[in-house]
């Protein structure tokens, strides 16, 4: 029985000794039940739970800045990327309660007035709060210039109108970091980001989204919802560049994410090849099969060695990481769609059956290829950065 992912890696010079011990701290924790049962037929519950029990062990302490209650005086990419890369191989729910805790709150970290941090950043480490990213609209995923939720001032608040959709946590969020168009410049220039708490009035989910892999997902619209305007996050329509400052931070770790899911379906496929009986030998002494796990192990590591740099000239060099951060996703989540698949294909007619891990991990993995970026809008990022850095 499998009881956790490799920790090779860790030994890399990206890593110091106080990652390595993050590590252990977390594979102590959820091995002695830390994590609980965790009921994927009610992603709502179990995610409420999660993040419970996640604020306990205090691990999402790693989501805040240590002012605030955090584990570190900022917060550190390499940590992200190994809880999440941890809590992938376990379970994605986990994964995903941990991470939205991280990228609801983002911006109230980098930008937010020191009221709204005080009363927010601690309850968000501790689990009392759950919080959500409120980017997303029906015509305006990829091209954020898109987006039509608009926010005009009207005395001492903010009257918020619009809706925006796939938010995940949407409908169990206490607070959300909702961004909207206030005008000053055209394009994305005249976006900015604003505090809204679930109760607000004007502000309601309007649907429940069902997906692939169960996760607490929503439309939500806002009508006529006032928010204080001590509750804007940084300066107006300078919200586009907070949410991109706070995908920075978080875009390796969706890497981590899909490295988790990786390693565990290459550990389920060493496992499975080495007892399955066939042609006389066993599945792993087959040619084909060693050199598909080869393959599926080169992989993974691209993946974490991409994911890994990127975090650290983030914490240790203090660089913009924008290029590497969409190498790292692009590449991770790519690369373990593909292990993923060709673990599946090894377990033959037994991966695609409800409740197998293979089946599981193929359902899961698919959203990291599109969330926070998809696929062909990071190769876009990274073409355009070149271009800059060939300008001068």
């Amino acid at each position: 029985m499998l009881t956790g992912p490799s920790r090779e890696h860790l030994d890399w010079p990206f890593l110091g000794h106080e990652h390595r011990a993050l590590a252990a701290d977390l594979d102590a924790f959820i091995s002695g039940g830390g994590l609980g049962e965790i009921d994927h037929h009610d992603a709502d519950a179990a995610c409420q739970a999660l993040v419970r029990r996640l604020g306990q062990g205090g691990f999402l302490r790693h989501c805040v800045p240590a002012a605030f209650g955090g584990a570190s005086e900022r917060i550190v990419s390499r940590s992200l990327c190994i809880i999440r890369e941890t809590l992938g191989w376990h379970d994605g729910l986990a994964d995903f309660a941990f991470a939205m805790q991280g990228l609801g709150t983002g911006a109230i970290s980098l930008e937010g007035p020191d009221a709204l941090k005080t009363d927010i950043l601690p309850r968000i480490a501790s689990g009392e709060l759950i919080s959500a990213f409120a980017l997303t609209e029906p015509e305006a995923g990829s091209d954020v210039a898109a987006m039509t939720t608009a926010a005009r001032l009207d005395g001492d608040a903010y009257v918020l109108d619009g809706e925006k959709i796939f938010i995940s946590n949407g409908g169990i969020a206490d607070v959300y970091t909702v961004f909207a168009r206030t005008g000053e410049a055209p394009g994305t220039r005249g976006i900015s980001a604003f505090v809204v708490f679930a109760d607000t009035p004007g502000f309601e989910i309007v649907e429940r989204i069902e997906t692939l892999a169960p996760h607490p997902l929503a439309r939500i619209r806002f009508n006529g919802c006032r928010v204080p305007a001590a509750n804007l996050l940084g300066k107006p329509g300078e919200g586009f560049k907070l949410a991109m400052r706070t995908l920075d931070i978080f875009r390796p770790s969706v890497g981590a994410a899909a490295l988790g899911f990786a390693r565990r379906a290459l550990d389920e496929a060493v496992a499975h090849a080495r007892t399955r009986p066939m042609f006389g030998a066993t599945l792993a002494d087959l040619p084909t099969a060693q050199s598909t796990l080869g393959e599926m192990a080169t992989a993974i590591d691209a993946g974490a060695l991409l994911t890994f740099r990127t975090a650290w000239r983030r914490d240790v060099q203090g660089l913009n990481t924008t290029k590497e951060a969409a190498m790292a996703k692009l590449t991770a989540t790519e690369n373990a769609q593909w292990v993923i698949d060709q673990a599946l294909q090894m377990f033959g007619g037994r991966g695609v059956r409800s409740g197998e891990i293979t089946e599981r991990l193929y359902r899961e993995i698919r959203a990291l290829r599109i969330y926070e970026g998809a696929t062909e809008v990071q190769k876009l990022i990274i073409g355009r950065e070149l271009m800059k850095a060939a300008k001068g």
